[in-house]
């Protein structure tokens, strides 16, 4: 007798997904999602993944939700892959989130949490989003997949492309950690160094892809990441009893996961499955010498200009310009959010303090948020009644060569 896989009992007999259409961010533009798209051909922007919510609210409880195995693919209703055999599982989400009595105590903070994505395939949180977006390339019949990466977004996909017995080529800065470079070529993928940062590595990773018929994964650059991302607002709310948290301090350099969580707080709300439709106020972290969001948000702008000479240890957060910018800045404003700039050696001391109190050895990026916290307590941004949460995006064993490296 052979045990059925955890993956094939995340659905019922029931609509495995109730995708409706892709909308176009900006001009609002609608496109099938049975067809292969990137991003609006009419104004340049994003594409977001629409759902049937009132169907969701009809058909699905939301408490039997819990139960169901499949980690990220318990909200299949809710994501983007019509049939279940296009799943590309390796075990992604449901990652904990954890009180920080220690620091809390420090701070004078009592509820003080993070979500710790290390534990996710390949070690960080690009494993969701890569995740979808790969299940869904699979769905669509697509052969070949391409994108630029600072680095764990392209040991995510080539770990899901393998997986999925579809080809995988990736660009990245030649500096990336050697633990990024190792974990894609193990995966079978072809590895490109690129002397520059990952905006050169999307300009060349484009041009391949227009020129040799590659479809480009690239942040924003395909409407999927972003649904695989999302989950964890929706684990936020779940955890917390469908009470969201009046916090979330997000390390931001793409901002997929900031966007992704705001939509699956929309998306929420009109199930009604919250018990408190109080949402969180958004802070978007990145460090000081690269900054694009940080000086579009003080600068009231509705757009980032793109950051020269950007620099940081915390590779995640090297993003010059986000293709969503728009997109992140909105999100921030109606939130009520802010965004906070963090320096490299705010980072390190950060990264330290995490692992003497708490026993974390988070990602360069997620202690940023750490770094942040201490910067919106001094301004009283923040305060000890509230809930708030931390994200740790990553394995900090990943950026050993880093270690200590402010720049």
């Amino acid at each position: 007798m052979h045990a059925k896989p955890a993956i094939n009992a995340a659905f019922n007999s029931g609509t495995v997904s109730f995708i409706v259409e892709l909308e176009c961010s900006g001009c609002g533009e609608k496109y099938s999602h049975d067809e292969i798209h990137t991003f609006c051909p009419a104004c340049q922007s994003p594409l977001l993944v629409r759902y049937d919510l009132e169907a969701v609210h009809k058909h699905v409880d939301r408490d039997a939700v819990r139960w169901r195995q499949g980690r990220m693919w318990r909200w299949h209703e809710l994501l983007p892959v019509k049939d279940p055999g296009n799943f590309v599982f390796l075990g992604e989400g449901d990652t904990p989130l954890l009180h920080l009595p220690r620091l809390g105590k420090e701070f004078g903070y009592p509820y003080l949490f993070v979500k710790d994505e290390s534990s996710n395939p390949t070690g960080s949180f690009k494993a969701r989003g890569l995740a979808a977006a790969v299940s869904k390339a699979k769905e669509l019949g697509i052969k070949k997949v391409i994108i630029p990466t600072a680095g764990n977004a392209g040991g995510a996909m080539a770990a899901y492309a393998a997986r999925a017995g579809i080809q995988a080529l990736i660009y990245m800065p030649k500096d990336t950690q050697r633990s990024n470079i190792e974990e894609s070529r193990i995966a079978g993928a072809e590895v490109v160094l690129v002397d520059g940062l990952i905006s050169d590595a999307a300009g060349m990773a484009g041009e391949k892809a227009r020129a040799e018929g590659w479809f480009d994964l690239s942040t924003f650059k395909e409407p999927y990441r972003t649904e695989g991302k999302k989950v964890m607002g929706y684990e936020l709310a779940e955890t917390f009893d469908w009470n969201l948290p009046d916090v979330i301090i997000y390390p931001t350099g793409g901002g997929t996961g900031l966007v992704g969580m705001w939509k699956a707080f929309a998306e929420l709300e009109p199930l009604g499955w919250l018990s408190n439709t109080k949402k969180p106020r958004m802070v978007a972290v990145q460090a000081d010498g690269c900054a694009p969001v940080i000086k579009a948000f003080e600068t009231g702008a509705t757009f980032c200009d793109f950051w020269t000479n950007a620099h940081t240890m915390a590779s995640g957060l090297r993003v010059p310009k986000s293709f969503a910018d728009v997109l992140i800045l909105n999100d921030l404003r109606d939130s009520k959010g802010t965004a906070v700039a963090v320096s490299d050696a705010a980072i390190i001391e950060a990264q330290s303090q995490f692992g003497r109190m708490e026993g974390i050895f988070p990602a360069p990026e997620g202690a940023a948020t750490l770094a942040a916290l201490k910067i919106l307590i001094q301004q009283g941004w923040v305060h000890p009644e509230e809930r708030i949460v931390l994200f740790n995006t990553g394995l900090g064993l990943k950026y050993l060569d880093r270690l200590g490296q402010a720049t």
